[in-house]
C-alpha cells in the first residue's frame, strides 16, 4: 500500500508509534510455515474446539431486548428475578409483586434467618453481594417476613448523608428498600449515616434494607451484611415441584441437559427462569436454554441504555473474548488500546487520558462472569507462570465477538483498527489471537470480514500482517466458516496479485491435509504458471519469486501432516508430468526431508516407514531426486544429515535400513549410495557416523559392482 493509499485508508494507523512499528514489521522475514502451524496449534483459543452455534453466512446478530428467541419464535421471558423490570423508582411496590417473588424465593442454604434477626433488631441493614445473586429479592423478602409492608422503593441516586432527611412521617410503619446505592470517593457511606438512619427508622417504626456491591467507599466501621445465594440445584429442586407434580419434577431434574446447565456458573434469575422452562417439558427448549441465556447476557452487556457496563469495561469484555485464557496483564493492556479506538469512533475528540488505575481485577472479572488463575505459558525462553483470565463458560467468547460485530456495526471501525494493530504485534500469541478473532467474525459474517479485514491483510506490505491473514483463513476453516477452501484455491491461482496469491499458497499447506489431491492440483497449476513466466518477470525478490519459493513449502507441509500418505500418492504421478510438476514434486519432498526437529526423527523418514506403499513412494521420489542434476546435491546432503542423525535419534537407523535398500533399485543408484555412505563425515570434526558402515553393508554389493 502506498503512502498516499495509507492516508486515504480509514483503517490506516494514526500514530507515529504505530507507523514505526508497522515499518519494522514490514522488514521482518516471513515466518516459516512449520512455525506458523506450531503457533496456530499452540495459541488458538480452546473455544475453537467447540461446536459453533448460530449463523455463518452474513447476518446480523439475534437482537433481543428483554425477550429471547427459542425454536424460531419469540417468547416473553422476563429475566428479572426482582420484579419492576429492573427500574429503581421511588414509590410503593405492589403487594402482588411481593407475593409473586415470595413464591419463587428459596431461603434454604442461605443466611436468611440470621439476617432477619439482625434487621429486626437494627432496623437498617446494608446487604452486600455480587450482582444477579438475588440480593434485591432477599431484601424485599426480609421486609415482607417482618410484616414491614407496604414496601417503598427509594431513589438510589440520593446521597448517603441526605437519606435520613428524605424519609417523611408518612413513611411510618412501612418497609423501605434502596437497591444499588450509588456511592463514590466524594460521597462514601459512613457509620454516621447508618446511625442517623436507624434513629429515623425507630421514629417511624419502619425498616430499611440497602443493597449494594462491595465497594472501597464504605467506612471500615460500617457493619455490612453479606448475601450468598442458594445453590442453583437447590433452587430447581425447590421450585420445580411447585410447577409440576413431584414425579415429573424428578424425571426432569435427571435429564442430561439439566446437569449440563448446572455445570456452568449461573445467575439466580437464570435458574428461576429455567424452572419455568423445565415445567413446560419441551425438550428442545430445555436443551437450548443454556445457549440462549448466554446470548441474553452478552446482549445485555452491550445494550447502551439497559446496562451499567461502561465503555472501558465493554472494551475489556471484547479483549477478554479475543484473549480468553491469556495473561490478564496482556488483556488489560490491549483492552485499553481498544478503549481508545472506541472513544475516537464515538466522536470523543478531546479525549482525557486513560486512567492509570482502574477497576480492581476481582470486580472487573466478576462483572465479566470470569475468573483468574495461574497457568504455565511456553515462551521462546522456556515456561513462565502467568496470571490468566478466562470466562467461566468458554462458550461466551465467540458470542461476544459475534454480538459486537453483527449487533453493533458502529463499533466496527474501532475494532478493525485494533485488529490491524494486533496483526503486526511482535508476540506470536497476540497475532494468533487476532487471527482467531477474525476467524469468528468470518464464521458469522464472511463477506464483511473478508472485505474489511482479510483481503486488506493479504495485500499488505507487512509480512506479519500477511501471515495473520493466513492464520485467519486457516482458523476460520477449522471452525466451519463457509467457502474457505474455494477462497484459498482462487487466491492460489491468482496471477494478478502476487501477495494475495502467496497468502493462498501458504494457507493451502495448512488447510490442505483434508483434501490433499485437490490441494496438490492447485499447487501444480500455480507451479506451471510460474514456469511459463519469463526470467525477467520472476526477478529475485519479486512477488512471483516469493510464490515460487512457497510452493514446495506447502507440499512439505502436506507430507508432514496426518494426510502425508495420500499426499505422497498424489505426488508420485507428477514425476512423469510437465517439468514444472516434476520440479514441484522433487522440491517439495526435499523440503520435507530437510525439516527436522532436535531429537526427533525427520518427518519424511517417519512417513517412509509407515507402510509398504509409503516406503515405495518415498524411495521413488528420492531415487528421482538423486538422478536429477538440479536436485541431486540437495538430496545427497539430506541423506547425509539423516545418516548422521542415525547415531543419536532413536528409530532413525532402523528406518534407513528399510529405506536405503529400496532406493538402490539399480547399479547406478546402488553405487551412488555406496559412495555416499563410504564418504560421509561427521560435522565440525566429529567422528564419522557409526551407522554409515552398517547401512552400507545392507546394500546389494553385486549391483554396485556390476
Amino acid at each position: 500500500m502506498s503512502e498516499q493509499d495509507q492516508r486515504k485508508d480509514p483503517q490506516a494507523p494514526e500514530t507515529a508509534d504505530t507507523e514505526a512499528g508497522e515499518t519494522a514489521a514490514a522488514e521482518q522475514p516471513a515466518q516459516e510455515p512449520w512455525a506458523a502451524r506450531r503457533d496456530l496449534d499452540a495459541h488458538a483459543p480452546s473455544s475453537m474446539g467447540l461446536a459453533f452455534h448460530g449463523i455463518n453466512h452474513g447476518v446480523t446478530a439475534r437482537h433481543v431486548i428483554g425477550d429471547i428467541i427459542t425454536g424460531g419464535k419469540v417468547e416473553n421471558h422476563h429475566y428479572n428475578f426482582g420484579g419492576l423490570d429492573g427500574g429503581q423508582v421511588s414509590g410503593e411496590i405492589p403487594t402482588a409483586v411481593l407475593d409473586r417473588l415470595s413464591e419463587d424465593f428459596v431461603a434454604h442454604g442461605t443466611s436468611f434467618g440470621p439476617l432477619l434477626e439482625r434487621l429486626r433488631e437494627e432496623r437498617v441493614l446494608v446487604l452486600t453481594g455480587a450482582p444477579f445473586t438475588g440480593r434485591r429479592t432477599a431484601a424485599l423478602m426480609l421486609l415482607r417476613h417482618l410484616g414491614a409492608t407496604p414496601v417503598h422503593a427509594l431513589d438510589r441516586e440520593v446521597r448517603p448523608g441526605e437519606l435520613s432527611r428524605r424519609l417523611a412521617s408518612a413513611d411510618s410503619d412501612a418497609g423501605h428498600v434502596l437497591c444499588d446505592l450509588e456511592i463514590s470517593r466524594k460521597y462514601p457511606l459512613r457509620e454516621a449515616h447508618l446511625l442517623a438512619l436507624r434513629g429515623r427508622m425507630r421514629e417511624l417504626n419502619g425498616y430499611l434494607v440497602i443493597t449494594m456491591s462491595r465497594s472501597p467507599y464504605v467506612e471500615d466501621t460500617v457493619d455490612l451484611a453479606a448475601w450468598e445465594p442458594p445453590e442453583p440445584a437447590a433452587i430447581l429442586a425447590d421450585l420445580l415441584p411447585k410447577r409440576t407434580d413431584p414425579a415429573q419434577a424428578l424425571r426432569l431434574l435427571a435429564l442430561p441437559a439439566v446437569a449440563e446447565f448446572l455445570s456452568h456458573p449461573l445467575q439466580i434469575r437464570e435458574v428461576v427462569q429455567y424452572a419455568a422452562v423445565l415445567a413446560r417439558a419441551d425438550e428442545r427448549e430445555i436443551g437450548q436454554y443454556s445457549q440462549d441465556t448466554l446470548e441474553q447476557q452478552v446482549q445485555e452487556w452491550f445494550e447502551e441504555a439497559a446496562t451499567p457496563v461502561e465503555l472501558r469495561e465493554k472494551a475489556f469484555l471484547i479483549a477478554l473474548a479475543a484473549f480468553d485464557k491469556g495473561p490478564y496483564a496482556l488483556i488489560a493492556e490491549l483492552s485499553d488500546a481498544l478503549y481508545a479506538e472506541l472513544r475516537r469512533s464515538g466522536g470523543d475528540v478531546d479525549q482525557e487520558p486513560i486512567p492509570v488505575f482502574g477497576t480492581h481485577i476481582g470486580k472487573r472479572l466478576q462483572n465479566a462472569r470470569a475468573r483468574r488463575s495461574t497457568a504455565q505459558e511456553m515462551t521462546e525462553w522456556g515456561p513462565v507462570t502467568q496470571v490468566t483470565a478466562h470466562f467461566h463458560d468458554e462458550r461466551v467468547a465467540p458470542i461476544v465477538l459475534r454480538e459486537v460485530w453483527t449487533g453493533h456495526p458502529a463499533a466496527r471501525p474501532a475494532l478493525i483498527k485494533w485488529l490491524d494493530r494486533l496483526s503486526v504485534d511482535g508476540r506470536p500469541f497476540v497475532r494468533t489471537r487476532a487471527a482467531a478473532t477474525v476467524a469468528v467474525l468470518a464464521y458469522t459474517d464472511l463477506p464483511s470480514a473478508m472485505a474489511l479485514i482479510v483481503e486488506r491483510w493479504a495485500g499488505a506490505k507487512e509480512a506479519r500482517r500477511q501471515l495473520t491473514a493466513v492464520s485467519a483463513l486457516t482458523l476460520a476453516h477449522r471452525i466451519g466458516a463457509p467457502n474457505i477452501p474455494q477462497i484459498v484455491d482462487a487466491w492460489s491461482l491468482d496471477g494478478q496479485t502476487p501477495k494475495r496469491c502467496w497468502v493462498g499458497v501458504r494457507a493451502l499447506g495448512l488447510i490442505g491435509p483434508e483434501r490433499p489431491a485437490e490441494t496438490l492440483a492447485v499447487l501444480q497449476a500455480q507451479a506451471r504458471h510460474q514456469h511459463d513466466k519469463t526470467r525477467e518477470q520472476r526477478a529475485a525478490g519479486s512477488g512471483d519469486q516469493q510464490i515460487a519459493e512457497e510452493l514446495p513449502q506447502s507440499v512439505a507441509l502436506l507430507l508432514s501432516s496426518p494426510a502425508g500418505e495420500p499426499a505422497l500418492g498424489a505426488l508420485l504421478p507428477l514425476l512423469g508430468g510437465h517439468p514444472s510438476a516434476r520440479a514441484l514434486a522433487l522440491d517439495g519432498v526435499l523440503t520435507a526431508g530437510e525439516r527436522a526437529s532436535p531429537g526427533l526423527r525427520p518427518p519424511l523418514l517417519d512417513l517412509a516407514v509407515r507402510s509398504s506403499s509409503t516406503l515405495a513412494g518415498c524411495a521413488s521420489l528420492l531415487r528421482a531426486a538423486l538422478n536429477d542434476r538440479t536436485a541431486n546435491e540437495r538430496a545427497e546432503d539430506m541423506l547425509r544429515s539423516w545418516i548422521r542423525a542415525a547415531d543419536g535419534i532413536p528409530g532413525t537407523a532402523r528406518a534407513l535400513e528399510e529405506l536405503l535398500p529400496a532406493v538402490a533399485s539399480g547399479p547406478r543408484d546402488t553405487a551412488r549410495l555406496q559412495h555416499l555412505l563410504g564418504t560421509v563425515q561427521g560435522l565440525d570434526g566429529t567422528p564419522r557416523p557409526v551407522a554409515a558402515d552398517r547401512l552400507r553393508a545392507l546394500l546389494p554389493h553385486s549391483l554396485a559392482h556390476a
